[in-house]
């Protein structure tokens, strides 16, 4: 696993309990990007819905420079922001919006070390994240099932949600809608784990309204 270091590090922060981060590119009509993180180059040619790391860091600022891919790091790039990075924490950094509203960088939380903070371990858990521009707010329910999240606006992201060990398949419609919507690719959900279901794509355009799942914690 790669370490991202901070050059204001003191020797108090280094001694610190490592956090994780990882970067996802969720912005769909934007092309793969080269990421710096203090000026030093992480993840390279990354594209859309891949993500990168988990790299491991300690506390401290990190300043996030999004590039097209294979531009130089001096020129302007397409997003960057700065994020403070607590001890004891894991984060995805999302690449998100489009060509049209502009793009930008989200910090999304996750449950640190959750192996040791499920309450029912013998359930698995699932949250899920609205990054699709153009999208209303979504409704996310299992087919054939029950519906988990009502009513999730774009860059919003639910608790986590225990839920039977299994195969799904999840279903994204309009907030309160009874249309049919868009249905993901099978999700497994093993026990005693996290993971995260984001929505990405345009409603509408392309690339379509889509989903996909990243296990939470893995690092």
């Amino acid at each position: 696993m790669k370490t991202l270091k901070c050059s204001r590090l003191s020797t108090t922060y280094q001694n610190c309990p490592p956090s994780y981060t990882r970067i996802l590119h969720a912005a769909p009509d934007m092309p793969p990007v080269d990421v710096y993180v203090n000026g030093n180059p992480v993840a390279m040619n990354l594209a859309y819905k891949q993500t990168a790391g988990y790299f491991t860091v300690s506390p401290c600022t990190y300043h996030i420079k999004i590039f097209p891919s294979g531009k130089k790091y001096g020129e302007c790039p397409i997003a960057e922001a700065c994020f403070e990075i607590c001890a004891k924490t894991a984060t995805t950094f999302a690449f998100l919006g489009d060509c049209r509203c502009g793009t930008g960088l989200l910090g999304i939380q996750e449950i640190f070390d959750p192996c040791r903070r499920l309450r029912e371990r013998c359930k698995a858990y699932v949250r899920f994240i609205n990054l699709s521009p153009n999208s209303p707010p979504l409704d996310v329910a299992i087919v054939g099932g029950t519906r988990l999240f009502r009513n999730v606006p774009y860059t919003t992201h639910t608790k986590y949600t225990p839920v039977d060990p299994g195969t799904y398949v999840f279903q994204l419609r309009p907030a309160g809608s009874r249309q049919q919507g868009v249905a993901s690719a099978p999700v497994t959900l093993e026990r005693g784990t996290t993971s995260t279901v984001y929505a990405l794509g345009n409603v509408g355009g392309t690339p379509p309204l889509e989903t996909i799942a990243t296990v939470d914690g893995n690092y």
